[in-house]
């Protein structure tokens, strides 16, 4: 147990960063989930409609940036986040790999 001297030099608790986290203003928020995610066996015409009606959620989101950057950095292996469906995102990733690959090889190469 902690003594009431030791507490008083703690210092004040800072706030969490996660406080207020960026998916509190998605405007996503209101939306059906099912809209995002992908019901099993959903044909590919459904598919694609569903997709480009989650798209324009996310085209008037706020946090838009802050959610692709979550997806991409978990990643998330499904659904539409940030604009991106997961076969986008896996092309935005590996487009970023390649590109910070280049940069790091002239690195080598010249040290």
């Amino acid at each position: 147990m902690e003594s009431s001297a030791t507490a008083a030099r703690r210092p004040a608790a800072q706030p969490e960063p996660d406080d207020n986290p960026w998916h509190t203003s998605a405007a996503c928020r209101s939306d059906e989930a099912g809209l995002f995610f992908a019901p099993s066996k959903e044909p590919t015409a459904a598919r694609l409609a569903r997709e480009e009606q989650a798209k324009r959620v996310c085209a008037r989101c706020p946090v838009l940036i802050e959610c692709r950057e979550h997806a991409l950095a978990q990643p998330e292996p499904y659904g539409v986040w940030g604009g991106l469906t997961a076969a986008e995102r896996r092309v935005v990733l590996t487009r970023r790999r390649r590109r910070e690959s280049e940069i790091r090889l002239p690195a080598r190469i010249a040290g």
